[in-house]
């Protein structure tokens, strides 16, 4: 991070001034990795969401003539396609997941030749102290245990959105207890937990960074997604926090504030990260309104050479 950076970052922290820090915790610094910057290509299942058997723990017509996906389907296409990463989406999962199936979906992409990257759950931990946020906070720690049984090294998971009669420092504070109980237990397993630039309380890169460094331990970090921030500058706003990235989400468009989505420009985005030396997986995941099946091929074959 260059030295006018640094200084537009603490300058963006400090006007944060209100929702205070933890005293007793150690601040997590950007990550320092040795060697070049290395990005691996992946898919996120979220892309073909809507041909998945089941969504939301609710079962899905098939569509477009094609039979219903099941994880399994998913990690051969990835092969098929020579794409070595799959991020498995929570949301894409049978309503009632036990060990069994985990071990089976970790088996099936060993033997494709696939890497699990991680998951991503939709959790909310902006809420207010009570039974609700204990329930996010207890779909966290489940999803964190399917994770570790897969092999799957990380969790996306959110800050969320907080309702109107909460104030900012109380979602602030809640937040931060909740990701700091997941990352504790997720600790024991081996599991990092990416927090998400999704909006809510986040929705400025400042807020997340502070977030993100209020938090204890080592296995803390940002999952950045490259189409999150409707900002009047997103890309100086990922540069802000691609040195606390843990995984990247790549979408095709770009939302600036004010204006309607752009091309995403990639490969201002790989060098943001190659600036930090960010170095681990590169997930693309397809949210336009095309057909996956058609789309996401070509984006795939323009990335490969652009990662090197």
């Amino acid at each position: 991070m260059n030295l006018p950076r640094r200084r537009f970052l603490s300058s963006t922290l400090a006007g944060l001034g209100a929702i205070s820090l933890p005293t007793h915790v150690r601040a997590i610094e950007p990550f320092s990795r040795p060697g070049r910057s290395r990005l691996h290509l992946g898919v996120a299942a979220y892309g073909f969401g809507s041909y998945f058997r089941w969504a939301q723990g609710k079962t899905q017509p098939p569509k477009n003539n094609r039979a219903s996906w099941t994880m399994a389907d998913f990690i051969d296409w990835c092969a098929d396609y020579g794409v070595t990463g799959a991020e498995l989406t929570s949301y894409y999962f049978p309503p009632e997941v036990d060990d069994a199936y985990l071990l089976g979906v970790k088996r099936h992409a060993f033997l494709r030749g696939v890497q699990i990257t991680g998951t991503a759950i939709g959790n909310n931990f902006a809420l207010p102290k009570g039974e609700k946020l204990e329930a996010e906070i207890a779909a966290a720690k489940t999803w964190i245990d399917r994770a570790a049984v897969m092999g799957a090294p990380h969790v996306r998971v959110f800050a969320g959105a907080k309702p109107d009669d909460l104030s900012d420092e109380d979602a602030f504070a809640n937040c931060l207890a909740a990701y700091q109980e997941c990352l504790n237990y997720a600790a024991g397993k081996g599991v990092f937990l990416g927090l998400e630039n999704h909006g809510g309380i986040v929705a400025e890169p400042a807020a997340l960074v502070k977030l993100v460094r209020a938090a204890s331990g080592p296995w803390a970090g940002i999952n950045f997604d490259s189409g999150n921030f409707n900002t009047g500058d997103p890309y100086a706003d990922l540069a802000l926090i691609a040195p606390y990235a843990v995984n990247v989400q790549l979408k095709i468009e770009i939302r600036r504030q004010g204006a309607p989505a752009e091309p995403a420009d990639f490969a201002r985005i790989i060098k943001i990260l190659r600036d930090a030396n960010y170095q681990g997986w590169f997930t693309l995941e397809y949210e336009g309104q095309g057909d996956p099946f058609v789309e996401i091929p070509p984006l795939l074959n323009q990335l490969r050479p652009l990662l090197g």
